[in-house]
């Protein structure tokens, strides 16, 4: 079995084992919910129906769904769409499944001005650059204005000084208003930090009067339009919870109780109850994955993970060395969210599988991108790593460093009370800066270690594919050999299905056998002896 036909099956088994995540809608009748009133809480409408009736009906659908899975082979189902818990989720985030919905963006990038606490040497200009391309990746979404502000630290309780908020509510107010025909109102604002707390987004909706969203929530929303297969909306949903639970911890800790964000004891049961069955969900995967691993092996397939920050062109690379016309990368932030497996050969004409991987990006939780472990696992326990820069961005140096710290994270929190089997060596990592077509200067030359290249125009690719043979050869501790074999014979036929063949010459002193220079492994080869060679 070729590389590509495992990875067509492979596919095809993970639709069949993930399909209980998605079923019809004629499997299974949707939990329903019973609204009977709501509060005037400012944020998530806290519903004040009776736990007892909430747990009866969910215990009711429960029983039906298992009854129902056991017929199918499946331990469980649910479905991801609820209304109830959507009513959570929004509140707490600011965001909506209803993408059609247009939103006038506001802006604002806090850094530190100075000193210890300016941890990165990334420039305000660069943060902003960046908030504004997480704006942009949202369809319907438009930049109003983006303003920079100077702060001594991100974690004062009410992040700006009385000063710096008077300046930002008479800004806003300006942008509320409607001047022209082409100038739309203000209708959200975008805080441009990995998570503010209660504290501080209460008193940011209070004293603006409009939704305030931070990096998390805004990734979230990119993260829920990008994922469709069922695989990728299992982790986005599980991406959700960690950040509801902060907001309602931060609320009960916060002496403020008349506005903000609370849960009552019936959305604490949905949000228990639908942690539960997601992470149910994906350690299926993760047991699942494991299996499509484990087959990979036994075919002798090495396997290539590309990861990156985001947008750096991973899905191009990947195009690029495999020549796969039905890949197509998009110019977006967050657009592989799935890990994908694809076939190409090196220049030894081995078959090896590239994998391609989520991107990373600063200032978002690393529990977020935890949430993509089942798939990242892949990553992790490939032969290879094709770590892809992009070169042209001004903070290629800081993008590279946050991806390694990252990689380091989940590798050291995915092993914890793993099997000493799989607590194997890091992978061998090849720098590979993309994007040189877009450089106007040789400055990266001197700077970059690595191979530079450039996906879209496939230059610089015949030294990286070279270093990729040499490191899998390595790790994989297969090695080339040339072996004379009968012309025509079975042991040819062996050969080519059991090896990678690189050339076949003729035996100037023998004509009736054949030169085979092969890439082999030492357990194949001493297989080849034990059936050719007694």
């Amino acid at each position: 079995m070729s590389a590509r036909q495992l990875i067509n099956r492979s596919i095809a088994l993970s639709s069949v084992s993930l399909h209980s995540a998605f079923p019809k809608a004629s499997a299974f009748k949707t939990v329903q919910y019973v609204r009977l009133k709501y509060t005037q809480n400012k944020g998530v409408k806290g519903i004040r129906n009776r736990k007892s009736l909430y747990e009866s009906k969910e215990k009711c659908q429960e029983e039906e769904v298992e009854h129902q899975g056991q017929e199918n082979g499946d331990c469980f189902s649910f479905n991801l769409e609820d209304s109830e818990y959507d009513l959570v989720a929004n509140g707490a985030m600011r965001v909506t499944r209803k993408t059609s919905q247009p939103q006038n963006v506001l802006v604002i990038q806090p850094y530190v001005k100075w000193g210890v606490k300016r941890a990165t040497n990334i420039t305000p200009e660069d943060q902003i650059q960046e908030a504004e391309a997480l704006v942009h990746s949202i369809a319907n979404w438009r930049v109003a204005m983006s303003i920079k502000v100077p702060l001594e630290s991100l974690e004062r309780k009410t992040l700006f000084g009385k000063g710096k908020m008077e300046e930002l509510k008479s800004v806003v107010n300006e942008l509320r208003q409607v001047k022209s025909h082409n100038q739309k109102p203000l209708t959200c604002i975008f805080v441009s930090k990995g998570t503010l707390s209660f504290a501080q987004k209460n008193l940011l909706e209070s004293t603006f009067g409009l939704p305030i969203m931070d990096r998390y929530s805004v990734v979230i929303q990119i993260l829920r339009l990008h994922a469709t297969s069922a695989e990728a909306r299992l982790q986005v949903a599980m991406a959700e919870i960690p950040y509801i639970w902060a907001q309602a911890k931060d609320f009960n800790s916060s002496k403020s109780t008349k506005l903000g964000y609370s849960l009552t004891d019936t959305q604490r049961e949905i949000l228990k109850s639908r942690e539960k069955k997601l992470k149910f969900e994906l350690e299926r995967i993760r047991a699942h994955r494991k299996l499509l691993r484990n087959k990979r092996k036994q075919n002798n397939y090495p396997i290539v993970a590309v990861v990156g920050y985001t947008n750096a062109g991973k899905t191009s690379l990947i195009k690029a060395l495999t020549n796969e016309q039905t890949i197509e990368p998009r110019d977006q932030l967050f657009a592989t969210l799935d890990v994908t497996a694809h076939a190409g050969k090196l220049p030894c004409n081995l078959e090896v599988i590239y994998m391609d991987t989520v991107g990373f990006m600063s200032e978002i939780p690393t529990g977020l991108i935890e949430c993509f472990v089942a798939t990242l696992e892949d990553a992790m326990l490939a032969d290879v790593i094709l770590h892809i820069h992009d070169v042209s961005h001004n903070c290629y140096q800081s993008q590279k460093q946050h991806v390694e710290q990252t990689l380091q994270k989940l590798r050291d929190n995915m092993f914890i009370g793993r099997d000493s089997e799989e607590l194997a060596e890091f992978p061998p990592v090849i720098d590979v800066g993309n994007k040189v077509d877009l450089i106007n200067n040789n400055k990266v030359n001197q700077d970059f270690e690595g191979f530079l290249i450039s996906a879209k125009q496939q230059t610089g690719l015949s030294p990286l594919l070279n270093d990729i043979e040499d490191q899998i050869l390595k790790t994989t501790q297969r090695k080339k050999i040339t072996i004379r074999v009968p012309s025509g014979g079975s042991e040819m036929a062996w050969l080519y299905k059991n090896t990678a063949v690189v050339n076949i010459h003729a035996n100037e002193k023998d004509s009736q056998h054949l030169l085979m220079d092969i890439i082999i492994k030492e357990s194949v080869l001493q297989q080849f002896k034990k059936l050719f060679c007694q």
